[in-house]
This record gives C-alpha cells, structure tokens and sequence, in this order.
C-alpha cells in the first residue's frame, strides 16, 4: 500500500471513529427520544407490605409498575419510556393504595434521558446518589411525642391558619402556632396517644369564626422522620407539598412564583420575596411570546403586598392583546423567568364573547355514512385527529383538523366510523398534547383513547327509554345508596356476575340458607330509588386486570362512558354500555328508580385530564398565585362557573338522562359548583322529566369562587327543588362523624335534641329555634345518618358506646332509622344500614379490600328483625302521606311538637296531614337510657303501629289514658282512633229507614187479618 493511501485510510478511520464516539454516547442504551428511570427502594424488613410504584409522565396517565428486580440495596425497578420526558412523577404505594410517603414525588434529574434514584422507606427526600440504608430509622413513637413546625407564607397572610395533627390511625386535633422566627410562625406541641404508630399526620389549614376549615393547603401529609429522642422539627412553606426537616433543603432564592394571564392585555405577577419599587421597574420586565416580545405599557403595584418600598405582587399592562395560542414567557430580573398561565382571562367577558361556543355537536357525530369530530380548544395553534386500529396502539393515523369559529376544530371521515378508536392531539405552545374526546360516548380499556358507537347498537333487547315507575313527588322517593361491587362479591351472595352491572339484573338469586339477596332482596324492602356509587369511567381500577380491586370511583376519567371494570369484557367498548342500560331497564321493569352519582366537582387529575390537555388551565381553578384550588382535596376544583365549562356538565348530564334513562342525579360535593350551573342543570332536565330528581353535597368548602355564587347549603333557597344532605339531622342522631366518641341523640348526648328536630321539619324553617337553611321546602333536604363515606351507624355506635351488649346497639339503630324514616324531607339509606353494616371501624374504606366493603349476606340473615323493622317503617312511610308532606306550609300547619322531658322529641302530625286516613298521629323518640312518660295530645285510645321490637301499619296493641310510657332508646309511633260520626249516622238513617218500613208493612198485614 502507498504511504499516501495509508495516510488517507487512517484520516478516514479516526473521522469514523470520533463521530461514532460522539453519536453514541457510552451511558445511552436505548434510541434517543427515549427515557428511562431506575428506582431503587429500600423496603423496611418489619413489613410483609407488597409495595408496587404508580408512576406517570408529568401531565400524562399513570400507570402500575412492578419492582423486577433486587440487589444489596434492596427491590428496584426499571422502567423506559418512548419519548423523551425531563419530569416524572412517583408513588411507592401498596394496590389499595396505602402510600409509602403522603405526597406525589417527581423524579427531574435526567442525563441523557436516564435518571437513577434511590429511595428510604417513609422518607420523602429523593436520593440521586445511594444513601446509607442506616440513615433510615423506623421508629416507633412514645406515649407523647413533641413536635416543632415552622411555616412560612410568602404572602404574608398568616392570619387564621393553623395545624390539624393526628397520629396515625388515630384521632386528630387543631393546633396553633405560638410565636414567629426569622423563618414565619412556629409552633411547639405535644401530641398525645401516640404510642406504637410511626408517622404523625399533618395538615395546614385555614380556620375562621364558625368553620374550621375555612381552608386547608393540600391533603394529608405525614411526619416521618424523628430524632434520637422521638421528637421533630419540620419546616412548610406555602406552595411546597414537601415536608422538609431541614431548612438547608429549601430553595430561599428569589423566584417568580406565578405569572398569570388575567386579561387579554394584563398579566399579574407575584414572587416569592419582596421586589424594591423603584421608578425604572418597568424596564427589568420583559413579556415575549415565540415570535415576538410584548411592549409593555405600564406596571401597577398590589398595594395589598406593599411593606413601605417593597411589594410582591404586580400587574403588567400589555400595549397589545395577547396571543392567547402562543407560550407566554415573563422575566424578571433578579426573578428568573416563568411561563404565564391562563388565569382569570377564562372567566372574563371578552373570553366568552371570542370563544364560547353553543352548538350542541361537539364530539363524534356518527352517522352510518359518516362521522364529523369537533372539539372546543381556542388556545391550540394546529389540533389533529388521530385514528387507531388497535386499543393498545401507541402510533396512529393522523388527519389534520380545520379551525372553525369560537375555538372549535372538525373532520369529518366519510363511511361508517362504528367502532373506530380515535383521539385528538392539539398543539399548545411548542407543545402536542394528546387527549381522549371529553364527550367519547364509550372509550377502549382503562379510558386511554375513544371509541365511536353506533347507540342504537347498544339498546338491550327490551330496552324502552319512555318508560319509567311512577313518581311523582321528590319527598315520596325512599333512597337506597349501593356500590355494584359491593352488592354481590360476598362469596353467599348466590350472583354469578359477581361486581357486575349484570350482578344487579339477576333475579332468584339466594344464600345457601334459602333466603333471597340482590335484586329481589332489595325489592322487598319498598325503596323507590337505587342510588348507584360511580358508574362512569374512573381511574383508579385497572380495568385489563383480572385480580380483585375495589374503589369507589371518585375519581372520574371520562365522564360519557360507563366504567370498564363493571363490564363482563372491558375491551369490548360496546359491552359497557349494553350491560349498564340492561341494568337500567332491569331495576325500571322492577319498579326501581335510579340515581346517578355523578363527581363534576373535580377529576383524577387535573394535569393529566383530557380537559386540561385540550385546553390547559380553562377547566380547573386556580388561586391568586395560579396554583390549583383543593377544595375537593383530591388535588383540583372544576371550574363550574366558566361557560364551557358549565355547558360540558350541562351536556353531560342530559347526556345520560336521554341516553340511558336515569331518573336522578346525586351531585358529589355540590357546593364547589356554582349556583346558576345547578340552575341550569334543573332547568334543562325539566325540559326532559320533571321527576328526576338532584340531591347532592352542599358543603361549604374553600375553593376560589364567591360565597354567594356557591350552590352549598347556606344558598339552598337559591336553588329550588335541589336538595341537599343534612348533617344537622345526621349529626344529631349520632354525633360528628369527624369524631369517633362524640354521641348523637341515639347514643347518650342531651344536646342534640334540636338538631334533630330541625332534620325532622325537613330543613324547613319551622320556627327561631327549629330551622336548618333559612327558607327552603322539604323536598330540599335529604334526610340520612348513614351513607357510603364516614363510619357506618353500627360501626359509629360502637365507638361512642363501647361497653354496651349487642341488644343495646340494636336498640339504638332501630331508633336512629325510626328517625330517618318518619321526618320530612326525602329519607336516604345506605344498604345493607337495615341489617347493621360494619366496615370494621373503617371510616373512609374508599380503596379497602372487598373484605371491609361487600355487603355480607350472612349478616343480613342474622339481623334479620332488624331488616323487619325497616321494612315495616318503609311500608309506613309509603301508605301514609303525612310523613310526606310537600310544602313547608303544610308542614307548619299539621306538625306540632309535645312537651317532652330533654333528650326525649314527640310530635303529632295533626288533622288529616297530607290528606291521611289518620287523624292524628303522634311520633315519639326516647334518646335516654330510662323509661319515659309524655302526655298524649287526647285521653282517646291509640292503636300502636311502631316500638323497640315491630314497625308497620297494623295495630300492635291499644293504649289509652293520655299518657305514653317510652321504653329506654325506643321509637314509637300511633295513631288515634277516631269516631266515624258519618258512618254511625248512616247506620242509623238506615235503621230509621228499615224500621219505618217494616212498620208499615206489619200494620198493613194486622189490617188484613
């Protein structure tokens, strides 16, 4: 070989070999755009707990992880993704979903796109090098333990807020702060009882005259870390979820904290430490989209921030409105820069005036010859549809949407699209985010992409959408609260569809004792209405997964589509629909109503929601520094009062009433929807039925709209023939359900009395002493002291009455349904309530095992009188309209409260109430553990149809003389007997008649003779 030709080889081979070296870096295993995570966890050797991860791209699906793997460290897991991701987030959690530590962790650290972390059990501190496993010392708590929180509000606004610390698995109590440092408050406090547990929970909160919980700032967090002497200290800054026990873990550098679009030309800013005002302020901020930078016109201070020449908060006035589909980026200068959020842009009139869009075809409109796909997303720059030929296809084909007016997007695919997956994928920003039709009618397994059907393919052969039962008035209905899972999983509930739709539509089913359950079990009781637990398409179940789960389904993914897992084939997207609508028709064809339950408060995720995907901010609300509202406490608030927002749950919700023939909806933790939304719902299923029924949970909780504007309790004139749960009533037959001991009436308070007869009027305002929500009519008020959350009556009586015998706690749950079955308003059970439900003491078995939830038909044969006994205050409640009053006037004029002595409650529901066949009939409640004596309203004879032991509408016994003796925790209930005065005259009018005639004729016989 020529010695040129060497020298050109060699200058060839090291080119190649030094761009090999740089393409192909050493530590890169996998093709770039990928990512992947290493995790390593040290499992504490004291637990036999099966510990998995749930793990998911930031603003994307989560998704179970097993650890595959072990080494001297201990488990650890390896799991690629195949795109690129600078931000994951992690929980070390057990599949019932007990956490390792409280809060959501997010792994940002990568290299390469890999990143390695090494985790300590109950520590919440990311390790991205391998830590000492020494370094993590279970420990376990003392009789007392002492504990210092710091806090820290860049805000400045310290007033009212507080500590809620309990040990875990124990009862908790509020705490303040007792002085200020250089970090904010502090506080020192010993916790008692905390003996034997390993972690302390925690919440900040809020409180204000006549509500504690004013406020609270995220969920449950836990204290795990302890020093040598068993005590704490911890720091908490506004805004940072973590718990840190060292003030050298938080980041004390000044920093936009949020930038907000709040205007079409105004953007508010507030960072963390204050900013010295200064003439010239204007010039060390700049606004810039990707193609330009904004002029600004001027710069306005928040006086409410303002401490002499600093501040923390400002408003930025634009020259020229903002494009609203481009990334908005803000840099201050000393600050960083942060990327503005949409803010109170989306609740403003020049929003609704651009963007709000009114049409009625948002979604997949099919035909058999074609099908036309809208979705409303006015921030995007491009939006695509995406079709898919198979469920778990992770690339599909794609079709580039047309814009329309008012934001929305359309493609129309000619053919017959019955059955086709599908998604949309909408540019924000720089950024394509892929999400599932908010309006899919059904979804493919896990709701991950969906599907367009053919509905009338989905009708059950008997399925007749014109039929109901007949009801006519809201307080006639009798309520029966049941989760499908729950109805027939226990191994002697004789169902074969077992935590199935079709569960519910069996008939003849029984235990191996002979006697009947499900369906027709529930039939005999005489409820009007089954209210079923979630049965829309929610998260939190692995719908592809054939091992047992159980949730309650308060986490919503797609609100259009049934729930997989109920399905008997969660692949097949028609099968979830079917099945549900066969339920349907089922319980109508046996003379059962149904209630929806529906959770429009908020959903599984805000990032990771289709919503929020397709148009990032608009349908969750945000504070004043941007960062969501929580008064859900499940992470986000839906934004109710936004006007697409409040048509998507308008839609919704008349959706399944024409769709599948609901006859009523409970709306989950109404009062953080706004008052005109549930207006509207009211109105436009008026429009449908007016017999269908909206009861929901009125609380009063903290979220970021107007008192005045909430549909809660406080407002429930505001929205008439919606009714709300009373928990004056609830509370007052048990006690709180926030604390296990505290009594009720039924259960040893004497304080409870007028709570109780508040609940009884039906909520009304009967009198200044007697009222719950100001004027509102009965059939607002939903009358109960059992439902599927907090305690259950059985489990709640054997915490406040510990010591006594089995007889007594049937006495006093016999009184506590006596009560609920007997007032005004609109009575509501949870089952299995009537055969003395346990959950073992569980108070929120939202993700317990089917152990603690399934009802246990075995149980109910044991109880079985006390199943009579509600029976027969159901079949009382039915055949006599008085205890079903429809107006608050009535209810003044015809119940009339006796003298009693205290802790005793007895009325009479006077002259014919309601047009009953009884005169008058007195009710009585002896809630003390003596036998008392009330004065009757007569001395006539009472013929008793309610005691301690039998319930119904045939006499028991007779009594007379005017006075009732009450047994101890016994529920009476008669009716006077009255003299037919008509009836007698008749007779006697007859008899004249008869001996007038036969005188005549005997005298006309003598004349003969």
């Amino acid at each position: 070989m020529k010695k040129t030709n060497f020298l050109a080889f060699l200058s060839l081979l090291t080119f190649l070999l030094v761009n090999i070296f740089y393409v192909m870096p050493p530590r890169q295993t996998f093709a770039q755009g990928k990512t992947k995570l290493i995790i390593h966890y040290a499992k504490d050797p004291k637990t036999d707990k099966d510990w998995n991860l749930w793990i998911w791209p930031y603003g994307k699906d989560g998704k179970k992880y097993e650890f595959t793997h072990k080494d001297d460290f201990g488990p650890y897991a390896i799991i690629e993704f195949d795109e690129n991701y600078d931000k994951v987030g992690f929980i070390v959690r057990t599949d019932e979903w007990e956490k390792d530590v409280a809060e959501d962790r997010f792994v940002d650290k990568f290299i390469n796109g890999v990143a390695e972390i090494w985790l300590l059990p109950g520590d919440p501190e990311i390790y991205y090098k391998k830590p000492d496993k020494k370094a993590s010392k279970p420990v376990t708590l003392k009789e007392k333990t002492k504990v210092t929180v710091h806090y820290y509000r860049y805000d400045g606004k310290y007033d009212g807020w507080n500590l809620w610390i309990w040990p875990y698995g124990k009862q908790g109590k509020g705490y303040y702060f007792t002085g200020r440092d250089n970090f904010g408050l502090v506080g020192t406090f010993i916790i008692e009882d905390t003996a034997d547990v390993d972690r302390l929970g925690i919440i900040t909160r809020r409180s204000e005259q006549g509500n504690d919980w004013a406020e609270k700032e995220f969920g449950d967090r836990f204290i795990t870390k302890f020093k040598d002497d068993g005590s704490a200290e911890i720091w908490l800054m506004q805004g940072d979820e973590r718990i840190h026990y060292s003030i050298d873990t938080i980041d004390l550098t000044p920093k936009l904290v949020s930038a907000t679009i709040d205007g079409i030309k105004t953007i508010n800013i507030e960072v963390n430490f204050p900013f010295t005002i200064t003439e010239d302020l204007k010039n060390k901020i700049k606004v810039k989209d990707n193609n330009k930078e904004y002029t600004i016109s001027e710069v306005k201070i928040d006086e409410t921030t303002k401490v002499e020449n600093k501040a923390r908060r400002l408003s930025i006035i634009l020259d020229e409105k903002i494009s609203l589909d481009k990334a908005i980026n803000v840099e201050f200068i000393g600050y960083g820069t942060k990327a503005a959020t949409f803010g109170q842009i989306f609740s403003s009139k020049e929003f609704d005036e651009l963007y709000f869009y009114s049409g009625d075809d948002l979604g997949a409109n099919y035909t058999s010859s074609k099908t036309t796909f809208k979705v409303w997303a006015p921030t995007a720059s491009e939006a695509k549809l995406v079709i898919y030929s198979k469920w778990n296809d992770t690339q599909g084909k794609e079709y580039s949407m047309k814009k329309e007016d008012k934001g929305v997007w359309s493609y129309t695919l000619d053919g017959d699209q019955h059955g086709t997956i599908y998604t949309y994928k909408v540019k924000i920003g720089e950024t394509w985010n892929e999400a599932v039709d908010p309006y899919a009618r059904s979804v493919t397994v896990n709701g991950d992409k969906g599907v367009v059907i053919d509905l009338s393919k989905t009708n059950p052969e008997k399925w007749n959408p014109k039929y109901k039962p007949e009801f006519k008035n809201p307080v006639d209905a009798i309520i029966y609260e049941l989760h499908i899972r729950d109805l027939s999983v226990h191994p002697n509930s004789g169902i074969k569809n077992k935590g199935k739709f079709l569960g519910l539509t069996e008939t003849g089913t029984k235990t191996q004792n002979g006697t009947i359950t499900g369906l027709d079990y529930i039939k005999s009781l005489g409820v009007t209405h089954i209210q079923l637990l979630p049965i829309f398409d929610f998260a939190s179940i692995d719908e592809a997964s054939t091992k047992p789960q159980f949730n309650w389904g308060y986490d919503p993914k797609n609100y259009n589509a049934p729930e997989g897992s109920y399905s008997t084939n969660p692949f097949d997207p028609l099968s979830r629909v079917i099945e549900l609508k066969t339920l349907i028709q089922t319980l109508h064809d046996n003379g059962l109503r149904v209630i929806m339950d529906v959770v429009y408060n908020h959903m599984y995720s805000a990032d990771a929601s289709n919503f929020n995907k397709l148009v990032p901010g608009y349908f969750f609300r945000t504070d004043s520094t941007g960062k969501l509202t929580n008064g859900s406490g499940c992470g986000n608030d839906v934004a109710s009062e936004r006007s697409m927002a409040r048509k998507f749950i308008i839609d919704s919700v008349t959706y399944w009433a024409k769709e599948y023939n609901i006859d009523g909806f409970r709306f989950d933790l109404m009062g953080l929807l706004d008052i005109e939304t549930m207006n509207s719902i009211r109105a436009e299923l008026d429009k449908i039925d007016p017999s269908i029924i909206i009861i929901g949970e009125g609380w009063n909780l903290s979220t970021a709209l107007d008192d005045n504007l909430k549909a809660n309790q406080k407002n429930a004139s505001k929205m008439p023939r919606i009714a709300h749960f009373n928990d004056t009533i609830r509370d007052g037959i048990k006690g709180s359900v926030f604390n296990h001991t505290e009594p009720g009436f039924v259960n040893g308070s004497t304080s409870s009395q007028f709570k109780v007869m508040s609940g009884i009027v039906g909520g009304i305002d009967y009198s200044t002493v007697i009222t719950t929500w100001g004027g509102i009519e009965p059939n607002q008020s939903v009358v109960y002291c059992e439902a599927h959350d907090n305690n259950t009556l059985y489990d709640k009586l054997k915490f406040t009455n510990p010591d006594a015998s089995e007889e007594e706690i049937k006495a006093m749950h016999k009184l506590a349904g006596a009560i609920v079955l007997t007032s005004q308003g609109i009575p509501f059970l949870h089952a299995g309530q009537e055969f003395m439900r346990t959950k073992q003491g569980n108070d929120n078995s939202y993700n317990a095992s089917d152990e603690i939830n399934r009802l246990d038909w075995d149980r109910k044969d044991k109880n079985i009188d006390v199943v009579e006994y509600y029976k027969g205050l159901i079949e009382l409640r039915k055949n006599h309209p008085a205890f079903r009053m429809p107006t608050a006037e009535m209810i003044k004029k015809h119940l009339e409260f006796l003298d009693t002595p205290t802790n005793v409650i007895a009325y009479v529901l006077k002259d014919n109430a309601n047009g009953d066949k009884w005169k008058n009939i007195v009710v009585a409640f002896n809630g003390t553990n003596k036998e008392q004596r009330i004065k009757l309203p007569s001395r006539g004879r009472y013929s008793v149809v309610v005691n301690g032991q039998k319930a119904g509408i045939k006499p028991i016994k007779t009594i007379s003389g005017g006075t009732l003796t009450l047994p101890p925790k016994t529920a009476y209930v008669l009716y006077e007997q009255t003299t037919n005065y008509a009836l007698i005259s008749a007779v006697a009018i007859l008899i004249g008649m008869l001996g007038f005639v036969g005188y005549h004729i005997y005298s006309k016989l003598n004349k003969r003779l």
